[in-house]
């Protein structure tokens, strides 16, 4: 199992960061070892002093796939949930600064806390999720507001790496994203369904 996590895929996020927006896909990739299920805790590593929260939808392949074509991306995927995509910020800045690969930054340990998927056909069109840490809400996303649809980026991604059962993609995130501190509470919610539940330490 791979986990593929497509980046600026929200034009207000692109340009929260200063990034440009991408005229394709632009994807990376984290270990197994990133995943945190069942609402464990995240600890801070100690590598880091700026730990910044991206909530995003994950689609769950289940099927395997290569050279997908677009109009038959949606046959490769019937569920989507939520994760967090934690992110090293000031170990990407650097990385960024000396044009070298973001891994430590990105594909830590833990740095992919993995919450519930829900069935693709009960869900409304657009579907809107969203963060909340001590009962705030810090982040609010809607798929209309996607770059890349779910579909353009199966069949993207795909050219380039085979896709397998069980493979995730995570799908990008939306403008608001900011700092995690030791005890912040987090929830993720895809409507009005709470799906990810986690304290940091």
């Amino acid at each position: 199992m791979k986990i593929i996590c497509i980046g600026r895929n929200y034009i207000e996020h692109a340009r929260e960061l200063n990034n440009p927006v991408p005229k394709e896909p632009v994807f990376f990739m984290k270990p197994d070892s990133a995943i945190i299920r069942n609402n464990k805790p995240f600890f801070l590593p100690d590598f880091s002093k700026e730990v910044h929260h991206e909530i995003e939808l994950v689609l769950k392949i289940d099927r395997l796939g290569k050279g997908i074509d677009e109009q038959f991306a949606h046959r490769y995927y019937h569920e989507i949930g939520i994760g967090v995509d934690f992110t090293a910020r000031d170990l990407q800045r650097i990385a960024k600064e000396k044009g070298l690969p973001w891994e430590k930054a990105k594909a830590f340990d833990g740095s992919a806390p993995l919450g519930g998927f829900l069935a693709k056909e009960k869900l409304p069109d657009p579907i809107l999720f969203r963060l909340e840490i001590n009962g705030k809400t810090v982040q609010e996303g809607s798929t209309a507001d996607l770059i890349f649809s779910f579909d353009k980026i199966i069949a993207y991604v795909s050219r380039y790496i085979t896709l397998r059962t069980g493979d995730l993609i995570f799908t990008g995130t939306p403008a608001g994203v900011g700092p995690v501190q030791r005890s912040d509470h987090l929830r993720g919610y895809i409507g009005d369904q709470l799906l990810l539940d986690f304290v940091v330490k």
